[in-house]
Formats: structure tokens, C-alpha cells, sequence
């Protein structure tokens, strides 16, 4: 059979050199003006009801290198410059397929500071990496290896808001490959209390990263907001401080994630989920907060592209299937479950439920219907125990 090798990316930190960090933030400062000049052209043309693609943008670009006012864009690499404007080209095509709003202006202050090579930019030669414009090689700090043999294709360099430095190495990677099949299936409710609930009567606990850190957190924001308003270095380093403790909750979250979806994936040939609208969900301002913490966008993201990494099927049921008001044993429905309700008992069958291992049972019901019969993609309001799924499209192997 072909193999089809997966495309992905290798994340490590790295420190650079005076040199280096200055070069790397003229770049960004470059790619952050020649997005916004892109975009204001392209805005202005659409006012006229013209439209303006990449290559009229890169044809601008050529043009703005040769002005007095613009010279210093020749002073770093035309790469990452080209790359933003297929970046913003990106951007419209997305706009345009509404699959996402109108493109926005990069911030000096809160737009990530990113630029990205590809491979007449860079030189990559015996585990070490040399960016254009550079005469060393990053100091990278190689906190797992790279797959054997691997040249990347792209390599992105970013600094975040705690002032760490980032370098993101595209490659493909032979060792993602589909697992072994499995008879194995598995119903996923996601939750607060616990993080996710398995129709197994497995619950996987919230470990509420954010609520941890939240007086470290409370604390570094009230010396931010004492500091003045404006570029001073102690409201740079209050600042700094500030988004250290963030990101500290962000990577132990991303790495609690990780772990578990990847553990699901391995187990389990079916996995079926339930489509929570999570933008609609954080308007309530009483779960805002937990719901972000918990996070459910991402454990949904990651189950999805590892789902087609592994050859695993992954099934989304739809959000108003009443999976936790139905019994799972008899198929009677609820007429109301309010969320403190966290056992009950059905009137038709007498079987005692707890609410989350309830929802899970029936979330896999619903997913395994899926295979079995098909299902529909909108639920049958007035059959409690209607078809309600959608089965994610995994691409096809070749043989």
C-alpha cells in the first residue's frame, strides 16, 4: 500500500543572540507593516468594488521596497514579507468562503509577532539552523528529536508575550500512521466538573489550570494596573509578568489535553462527541470563566486531526440531541434536567442514572447509529431517541 506521510510541525524554544533578536524584530516589525499596507490596499479596492489578489500585493511590495520612506524592508528577508501576503491572501479566501470574518490590522502591542521562512530562507544541515540574513545558527534547545532523515519545508520563528522565542519546524513525519483497528468505541461528554465523562463510567477530572494560578494571577494584574500607562520598562516587566503566568496555564492545560486525547485515540476505533457551541455557551457570565478554562474547543481540535492521523472515526453528535435528559436503558425522555441535577432516576424503568455517565451512554448510542443505519444531521425533535450524528469525513488511503 502508499503511504501517505503527515505534515507536521515540530515546536522547540530557542535562545538567540543579540544580533539575532534584533534582526528577528526588525522582521516582525516588516511583516507587520507590509500585512497592513496589503490589507489597507485591498480594503480601499473593495470600497471601489475591485478586488486585488496576491499577486497585485506582490507587486506592490516591489514597488514600496523602491520608496525613500519604505528602504528599510530591503534590510531583511523578502521571504517572510512574501509569506505574509499569502497569508492575508489566505485571509480573503476565507472571508469570502464565510468561513471567517473580515481581515483585521496586525497590533504593534497584541498581534502575535511571528514570521515564517521557507526553504530558499533558511539552511537546516546536521541538527543545525541558519535563518537568511543570519551568519549563526539558532541555539536551539532540541527538547525531543526530530522524526530520522526529516528537512523541514517551513520554519516559523515567533516570540510570545512572556518573551520567549519559538521556532516551529514543518516536516513530514512517517511515524504517524493509522493504528491497528479496534472493536472498541467510546460515548464523550464533556463537562465541568469533570473534564470528560466516558460511556465507560470513566470520569477524567478538571484539573481548572486557570482556577490554580488565579491568585498568583490576581496578584501580577493588580501590579500591572498600578503601574503608568505607556512604553515604561516597569510596565513592560509588570506586563511580561502578567503573560508568564498565562502562558504557564496555558502549556500545562495544552499538555493535560494532549495526553488525553491521544490516549482515546489509541484505545478506541469510534469516538463520538457532542457539537457544543462554545461562543454561544461563555455568554453566560456565571461559566464563562470554567467553560474557557475547561477548553473544550481545542479537546474537540485535537480529537479531530488526530482521529484522521491514526485512522480512527470520530462522530459529532448534533448539540440538541437531549442526551442527558433520555435514558439510556429505556429511551424515556425527561421533560426538564436542570444542571444541578446530577443523579436521577427515570419514572418509566426506575433506573437510577448519574446525569454525565447518562449523556456519554447516549452520545455513543447515537454515534454508533451512525455506522450502522446512517443518521441524520439535524435531530428528530419529536423521536427523543432519533438519529442525530454526523460521522467526521476521514480522506481515503489509496492502495
Amino acid at each position: 500500500m502508499a503511504t501517505t506521510h503527515v505534515k507536521r510541525a515540530y515546536r522547540y524554544r530557542f535562545i538567540p543572540t543579540d544580533a539575532q533578536a534584533a534582526e528577528l524584530s526588525r522582521t516582525f516589525g516588516c511583516v507587520r507593516k507590509v500585512y497592513n499596507m496589503a490589507l489597507a490596499a485591498r480594503t480601499e479596492a473593495w470600497a471601489r468594488q475591485e478586488r486585488i489578489n496576491y499577486n497585485a500585493t506582490s507587486a506592490m511590495l516591489t514597488v514600496w521596497k523602491k520608496t525613500e520612506e519604505l528602504a528599510y524592508l530591503n534590510e531583511v528577508s523578502s521571504v517572510p514579507l512574501q509569506q505574509a501576503l499569502r497569508h492575508l491572501q489566505v485571509a480573503f479566501a476565507n472571508f469570502f468562503g464565510k468561513r471567517a470574518r473580515y481581515p483585521r490590522f496586525k497590533s504593534r502591542k497584541k498581534s502575535r509577532k511571528s514570521a515564517e521562512y521557507t526553504t530558499s530562507a533558511f539552511r537546516f544541515r546536521d541538527g543545525r539552523l541558519t535563518l537568511a540574513k543570519m551568519s549563526e545558527p539558532l541555539d536551539i534547545v532540541w527538547s525531543r528529536p526530530l522524526p530520522q532523515g526529516a528537512s523541514p519545508s517551513t520554519v516559523t520563528v515567533s516570540k510570545d508575550a512572556a518573551g520567549r522565542w519559538f521556532v516551529s519546524l514543518l516536516v513530514e513525519d512517517p511515524a504517524v500512521k493509522p493504528l491497528p483497528p479496534t472493536d472498541s468505541a467510546v460515548g464523550i461528554d464533556a463537562g465541568l466538573e469533570h473534564l470528560v465523562t466516558l460511556s465507560t463510567g470513566e470520569k477524567i477530572t478538571n484539573l481548572r489550570h486557570e482556577r490554580a494560578d488565579r491568585v498568583r494571577l490576581a496578584k501580577a494584574q493588580r501590579q500591572l494596573a498600578r503601574k503608568a500607562k505607556g512604553d515604561g520598562a516597569n510596565r513592560a516587566k509588570a506586563r511580561r509578568r502578567v503573560a508568564k503566568i498565562h502562558a504557564r496555564i496555558t502549556d500545562r492545560r495544552r499538555d493535560h489535553l494532549h495526553k488525553l486525547t491521544t490516549r482515546l485515540v489509541r484505545e478506541n476505533q469510534t469516538l463520538v462527541i457532542e457539537d457544543l457551541t462554545v461562543r454561544n455557551m461563555v455568554k453566560n457570565h456565571n461559566l464563562a470563566r470554567a467553560i474557557s478554562d475547561a477548553a473544550w474547543r481545542e479537546l474537540r481540535t485535537m480529537l479531530e486531526y488526530k482521529a484522521v492521523w491514526y485512522g480512527r472515526d470520530l462522530v459529532v453528535v448534533d448539540r440538541f440531541f437531549p442526551s442527558s435528559k433520555l435514558c439510556s436503558t429505556c429511551s424515556t425522555l425527561q421533560h426538564r434536567m436542570p444542571l444541578s441535577v446530577r443523579t436521577w432516576t427515570c419514572d418509566s424503568c426506575g433506573t437510577t442514572h448519574d446525569r454525565d455517565v447518562n449523556a456519554a451512554r447516549n452520545l455513543l448510542a447515537a454515534g454508533l447509529a451512525v455506522s450502522v443505519c446512517g443518521a441524520g444531521v439535524r435531530p428528530q425533535r419529536r423521536t427523543p431517541g432519533g438519529q442525530s450524528a454526523t460521522k467526521q469525513k476521514t480522506p481515503r488511503r489509496e492502495p
